[in-house]
């Protein structure tokens, strides 16, 4: 198989991964991996300017690029579709798929996040090392034992799921992630059963030697306030309390921990939040965590000698990590598009012009922040009530 085939199928698959996710409701899953589809097709574009199907990969990111801002809150999310090629490979759309095994629904993988990655969040990457680092490195510093329950919250899009990653990166964890609204929607009557099954993998792993940490994102869906509820709902939050109880018993030394993401804390139900003895916010980003943001998502592009990353982050106030990501991944696909659209896309020596000033600027001015004032102030209003660092 050649280069180019490798990077089209590795394309395909992150986004027939996307679209699985998308379909589960794992929103901030599904984002991760149009992103790595948008990534792997922008490559093949640029490794192989001549080939006869780059017009159709640049649409496709775009298209991966605007499903990502409507998961994100910019738009009204719409049912998300597969390419042709995609589809014999697609999912049952959410209606037809009442029921996903334990296997479709906990994903289990190997993250490689390293903390540089994980721009600014000095103080929640802090709070995260002295509650699962240093525990996992030195256990016999920690005779009263150290907490086992996280809970990450704040604005979407501001690095929650990253910082879970790059901590099971740093102990080499077992990284077990699973969607909440996807345990509540998809289960159904197997819902008590598997949350046992995702704790007993992770004690399983901890008795061996290893790690682990249960990721949940959306935890408000699992969690949160009820004005009624059927009983298997309450079968599945009692099971997850007895399930998260048994963790944090102080009997027991394993290094097991849950990790809670919620964009939405004030859901949470009260009971539910003592369980996680850490509670840190996720905050958007400074300025000093914007220029290095702008830094690091500009590091392999082709910039113009105008364009000045300070004035960047000035004009970007407000905006999430992940908008600044989708700031400098639209300008960068602009200048592609301008490429092809010249006819010059077929001369391998052909090369989009840099990226300038001005191109940063029109993307800024074409998009709003996903998080609003009223947003950012409930969030504070939440931590000082809750805050546990």
């Amino acid at each position: 198989m050649s280069a180019s085939q490798e990077l089209e199928k590795a394309a395909t698959s992150y986004a027939m991964e996307a679209v699985r996710l998308d379909k589960q409701g794992a929103r901030g899953m599904a984002v991760t991996m149009y992103q790595k589809a948008i990534e792997t097709l922008l490559k093949l574009v640029q490794l192989y300017p001549d080939y006869g199907l780059n017009k159709v990969y640049i649409q496709r990111a775009m298209a991966y690029q605007e499903r990502i801002r409507m998961l994100q809150g910019v738009g009204s999310p719409a049912e998300p579709s597969a390419t042709e090629e995609e589809r014999p490979h697609e999912m049952a759309a959410p209606s037809e798929a009442k029921k996903a095994s334990y296997d479709e629904l906990v994903l289990k993988e190997k993250p490689d996040v390293k903390w540089e990655e994980v721009v600014g969040l000095d103080q929640a990457k802090k709070a995260i090392k002295e509650a699962i680092v240093y525990p996992v490195q030195r256990p016999d510093l920690f005779p009263l034992g150290w907490p086992r329950g996280i809970l990450l919250f704040g604005p979407p899009g501001c690095g929650k799921t990253l910082l879970a990653a790059a901590v099971a990166t740093e102990i080499e964890a077992a990284f077990m992630s699973v969607d909440a609204a996807s345990i509540m929607s998809k289960w159904l009557g197997e819902a008590e059963q598997n949350v046992a099954r995702l704790f007993m993998s992770a004690r399983k792993s901890a008795e061996e030697g290893r790690p682990a940490i249960v990721f949940i994102d959306e935890l408000d869906s699992l969690i949160g306030i009820r004005s009624s509820e059927v009983g298997g709902e309450v079968r599945v939050r009692n099971q997850f309390l007895k399930e998260s109880d048994g963790i944090i018993d102080k009997g027991k030394n394993l290094h097991v921990y849950v990790i809670g993401a919620t964009n939405k804390p004030w859901s949470l139900d009260w009971p539910f939040i003592r369980r996680f003895q850490k509670r840190i916010l996720v905050p958007l980003p400074d300025f000093q965590a914007r220029i290095s943001m702008f830094r690091l998502y500009t590091k392999h592009l082709n910039l113009a000698a105008d364009v000045d990353l300070h004035e960047l982050a000035r004009i970007s106030e407000g905006f999430s990590g992940s908008d600044i990501r989708d700031v400098c991944q639209s300008a960068h696909l602009r200048v592609i598009g301008e490429l092809f659209e010249s006819g010059q896309a077929s001369n391998k020596q052909a090369q989009p012009r840099p990226l300038s000033m001005s191109d940063f600027k029109g993307i800024l001015e074409e998009r709003k922040p996903s998080v609003s004032p009223d947003m950012l102030a409930s969030y504070n209003r939440w931590f000082e009530a809750f805050k546990a660092l």
